[in-house]
């Protein structure tokens, strides 16, 4: 146990049990947002576009909404690889443990962001690259960015 963290800050059994509800509740829900935007992105009927007449303006709409369709989705694929890999770390038994500074992640940061790997300070360091994560037989380890050094 770090010196920081005491018992009273550790995950109960209760609570990872709802933050695991939590999640699979959270990929369900994207889950059903990605398939209908699929639908609405590349199953749009256009049998009706071959008889008319092409408006490019038209064109230039749909094309920008399916583009920003298809952002949105990729966006909600990379949340739900978060959700998966939180679900294992519950399996684990390591979910709420920041992978940078190895304590434990404040349960309101939790309650906001379930899936959530780093406390709040060691996010913002990796926001700023100062620290970054390189993987090395499946430990994440944190070291200084030279490259950061203007921040």
């Amino acid at each position: 146990m770090e010196k920081n963290e005491t018992n009273r800050d550790r995950l109960t059994p209760a609570e990872i049990k709802n933050f695991e509800a939590m999640l699979l509740a959270k990929r369900n829900e994207i889950l059903g947002n990605v398939i209908t935007m699929e639908s609405e992105a590349l199953r749009r009927d256009r049998s009706d576009l071959s008889n008319m007449p092409v408006n490019m303006a038209e064109l230039g709409t749909d094309n920008y909404e399916i583009e920003n369709i298809l952002g949105l989705m990729d966006s909600e694929r990379k949340i739900l690889v978060e959700i998966e890999d939180a679900l294992i770390r519950i399996q684990d038994g390591i979910y709420g443990i920041c992978e940078v500074g190895n304590e434990q992640i404040p349960k309101e940061r939790l309650i906001a962001i379930p899936w959530a790997r780093y406390c709040v300070a060691c996010a913002r360091l990796m926001e700023k690259g100062i620290v970054t994560k390189k993987e090395d037989d499946g430990y994440y380890q944190s070291y200084y960015d030279e490259s950061a050094n203007d921040i």
